[in-house]
C-alpha cells in the first residue's frame, strides 16, 4: 500500500490495515521458523506497510493536539 493511499484511509481503516499488517508479519514469521516462507522480502515489505500506517497514525494524532492546542 503507498502513503497516499493510507493517508485517504479514515482512522477506523487505518487501525484495521494496521492490525492486518501485524498478523500478516506474524504469520510470515512463523512460517519462516518452519523453513515454509518462500518469499523472504515479503516480511520487509510487510513491516514497511505497517511502520506507515504508524506514521500516518501518529501525524493525525500530532495535527488532532495542536488545533485542540490552539483553541
Amino acid at each position: 500500500m503507498k502513503a497516499n493511499e493510507i493517508r485517504k484511509l479514515s482512522d477506523a481503516e487505518l487501525a484495521k490495515a494496521l492490525e492486518d499488517g501485524r498478523a500478516e508479519l506474524f504469520n510470515l514469521r512463523f512460517q519462516m521458523a518452519t523453513s515454509q516462507l518462500d518469499n523472504t522480502a515479503r516480511v520487509t515489505i510487510v513491516k514497511r506497510e505497517i511502520a506507515r500506517v504508524q506514521t500516518e497514525m501518529r501525524a493525525r494524532e500530532i495535527a488532532a493536539q495542536k488545533s485542540a492546542a490552539e483553541k
